[in-house]
């Protein structure tokens, strides 16, 4: 019998479609053909050959789409909530089902390994989880506040509702959105990234399957013309977004000023305080797999790492770990092109401004028979000069950057310097180190001895300054406060004469 890890050794990374698929938007299990749009092309970064195409909606194909969504509104909200959630119960089961179909088709489109696209697509799952249980603890408030007077809280869906969605999670970051809006009681249209847009049409195909019906769920495909559409529709009251900062902040922008609920989270420069007394075993595959996980290319990447005081043997540990990272097997390929050739001009960049080149992964050698992906290795800039461009802006790649500070004061001070708030991390086997980073640190997700912060269900995630704009966090509670309105009903049947002013 072969040996299985010669068995794996011979599989391709992922599984590539025959031929190009053809994307298109979707009400329901109905395709909305539209004929006008330009197609999009999409290249796998894995080998650059084109995988599929979608439409480039404009106005009118977003028009379309949410047409429909509004028409399925009234009749899909005045359902009972443990109504809303039976299909639900169906869609879960399909996603678990369809578990290696996702995560190969989440890999192919935007290079991330199997396993890491799987361990997103289970990470959504927990969501749905978390809407299922909605039907029994969104029980609202009732209270007799005075004699005779009675105060009601009714938590009430919003409407047609949007999510806009970035590459780097095509199942994960949808799967946040749209279980806990639809199970509310509102009607929920998607707008993926363009660069990989493909996974949604299999969610989409599933939750038509799960028996929702038509127009709850909707897919519109497209760029920058689709997402200004969304945000202008009069029809579309809410929106989610995940993304850069800097797209966030415009998004957050053009929908404020026309009277719409937002929550746009973007990104990070996230820091991770290496205390001298860290314990090895935690500490160098923590640090390691935050900044290679996913080909750095998440918002959670411990991108900046601080060595306090003398922490030598743990760097020499990390860097040696970080070498051993495999292209293909270990850690996926960068989106585009154009991606890799802007991490390689940042690594340059970091270099002349004065850090020292510990790993360079520009020459690591790409898997074989994948040559022509975007590939860069692992990356370790040493002794960053604080201000740099390297230390302080998000580079969304394997690059991690050292900058060394005497005490951990000078560490928390850096720390709170960011403009960034997504998640801060620290090594330590102090609990007094770890409650004084918990207490100063500014990010809205902390770590102690863990290098990627995302909390579980049932709490919510979110970042702070400029790694979100609106109010609330996504997922958990907070989703639920994102997707909701709030109606207070105060109701008197009759007189009191020893009751309040009420009365």
């Amino acid at each position: 019998m072969a040996d299985s890890a010669v068995v794996r050794a011979l599989e391709p990374l992922v599984r590539m479609p025959a031929s190009p698929l053809t994307g298109d938007n979707q009400v329901g299990g109905r395709i909305l053909p539209a004929p006008r749009a330009p197609r999009l092309k999409v290249h796998s970064p894995y080998t650059g050959e084109l995988i599929g195409t979608v439409p480039d909606s404009g106005p009118d194909e977003v028009a379309a789409v949410v047409s429909a969504a509004n028409a399925a509104f009234r009749g899909w909200s005045t359902q009972p909530i443990k109504e809303r959630t039976q299909p639900l119960f169906r869609f879960r089961e399909l996603l678990l089902q369809h578990l290696p179909e996702l995560s190969h088709s989440a890999a192919r489109e935007c290079g991330k390994t199997i396993a890491e696209a799987q361990a997103g697509v289970e990470k959504g799952i927990e969501v749905v989880e978390y809407a299922l249980s909605l039907q029994n603890i969104d029980a609202g408030a009732s209270l007799e506040v005075s004699r005779g007077v009675r105060c009601e809280l009714r938590r009430e869906p919003l409407g047609v509702v949007a999510g806009i969605t970035p590459f780097n999670f095509p199942a994960m970051v949808p799967l946040w959105l749209f279980p806990i809006a639809v199970t509310l009681g509102n009607t929920f249209v998607l707008k993926p990234s363009d660069k990989a847009p493909l996974t949604a049409a299999v969610l989409a195909r599933l939750m038509h399957e799960a028996g929702y019906p038509e127009g709850v769920f909707s897919l519109v495909h497209g760029g920058a013309r689709a997402v200004q559409a969304l945000i202008d529709h009069p029809n579309v009251l809410a929106y989610g977004f995940v993304g850069s900062s800097r797209v966030a902040q415009q998004v957050y922008v053009r929908a404020a000023e026309r009277g719409k609920r937002v929550l746009a989270l973007g990104g990070a420069k996230n820091t991770i305080i290496l205390a001298p007394d860290a314990d090895p075993a935690l500490a160098v595959p923590g640090v390691v797999a935050s900044f290679t996980g996913c080909a750095g290319q998440r918002c959670m990447a411990g991108s900046l790492l601080v060595a306090v005081g003398h922490c030598d043997d743990l760097l020499d540990g990390i860097a040696a770990a970080a070498a051993k990272v495999r292209l293909g097997p270990d850690m996926g390929a960068i989106i585009d092109p154009s991606a890799a050739a802007r991490l390689r001009e940042a690594i340059e960049r970091g270099v002349r401004d004065g850090a020292s080149l510990r790993l360079d992964g520009r020459n690591v050698a790409p898997p074989a028979g994948y040559e022509s992906g975007s590939w860069l290795g692992p990356t370790i800039l040493d002794r960053v000069p604080p201000r740099s461009h390297s230390a302080t802006e998000e580079l969304f790649g394997p690059v991690l950057s050292v900058v060394r500070v005497p005490n951990l004061q000078a560490a928390i001070e850096l720390e709170q310097q960011s403009p960034y708030g997504n998640a801060t991390s620290v090594f330590t086997q102090s609990g007094a180190v770890a409650r004084q980073v918990g207490d100063a640190a500014e990010s809205g997700m902390i770590g102690i001895n863990v290098g990627v912060p995302v909390p579980r269900e049932p709490f919510s995630f979110g970042g702070t300054k400029s790694s979100r704009f609106g109010h609330g966090d996504i997922t958990g509670a907070g989703g639920v406060e994102l997707w909701t309105k709030l109606k207070k009903i105060t109701s008197k049947w009759g007189s009191a004469t020893d009751g309040s002013w009420m009365s």
